[in-house]
This record gives C-alpha cells, structure tokens and sequence, in this order.
C-alpha cells in the first residue's frame, strides 16, 4: 500500500535505486534534486533530506513541502507542493511537481499521490493550484485533468492547468 512519507536518510540506499532506474543525471520532478546535491555519499545525502525538510527558512525557493512516494522501503516517486508561486513558477512551473520512477509507473500512483497532496493544499487555504506537465507528457496530462484541471494555456512546451480547490 502506497504512503506519502517526509524524506529521511533511512532510506538512503532505496533511494538511490530509484535515481538509478530514472538514470543518473536524469531530472526528477517533484523531487528538489538540484544537479548540484550530492545525493552519493551519507553526508551529502543527508545535507540534501536536511534542506528537504528544513522549511521556507532554510531556502532560497518559495516554501515548499516534499514527500516521497513509498510502498514498505521502497521508493516509488517523489511529489512537492509550493505553498505559494513566485514570478518564474506561474509561468513555468506551479504548486505541485510530481514524479514516478520509471519501473513504478502506470499503476496509478501519480493520481493518488496528487490527490493526496490536493487535500494538504487545501489544508494550507490555497484556493486553487497550478501544475505543469511538458505537452508531451500524456500521461501527466490524463493525470491533472482526472483531478479536475482546467487548461489555460501553453507556455514554453508545457500545458499550465489549475485545479479549484474551493
């Protein structure tokens, strides 16, 4: 049974198989994997669960929650919620990112962890929220759109859909 969890260091090593079956060097949505963050060795992985979790005040980006997507040990995926957009995110990015490992995929896992995260957005009183998914991404599009998105438009290769939460 899959669960949203807060990123820990103990779970380092499946960590890693997940990265590893994206591909190194892959970019990852949802995950706050910057192409700088050692996620390697202990201490830099630990240095990046540490920014993960340390609040709006330990960033440098709008405050933001992450969770990985786990089933037992195992990671599935990653999804973040950004509590409020800056000029650069309701252009290109949004509140919510989300990835599934590619092994993971096509089990639903994205529509239910979205909708979990919806209701933490409406927990946090965000009115409506703004995702993005690259207009080849089919998949993420059938996704948003399952939890009620509404297109706006298309900027820069990506549909930008809002969901309203009120």
């Amino acid at each position: 049974m899959p669960e949203l969890i807060t990123p820990t260091v103990r779970l380092h090593r499946q960590w890693l198989d997940a990265r590893d079956d994206w591909g190194r060097g892959v970019h990852q949505d949802g995950s706050g994997l910057r192409p700088t963050d050692d996620v390697d060795s202990a201490a830099g992985f630990a240095d990046w669960v540490t920014r993960l979790r340390s609040g709006p005040e330990g960033r440098d980006w709008v405050p933001c929650t992450y969770w990985w997507i786990v089933d037992g040990d195992t990671v599935l995926g990653s999804i973040s919620l950004r509590h409020e957009l800056d000029d650069d995110l309701l252009q290109r990015g949004g509140h919510i990112g989300y990835g599934i490992r590619p092994s993971a995929r096509r089990r639903g896992l994205a529509s239910w962890a979205l909708g979990e995260v919806l209701t933490a957005a409406r927990k946090l009183n965000i009115g409506r929220v703004l995702i993005a998914c690259a207009v080849t991404n089919e998949a993420s599009r059938r996704v948003i759109e399952h939890h009620n998105g509404v297109l706006e438009d298309e900027r820069d290769g990506k549909y930008r859909y809002w969901i309203d939460l009120s």
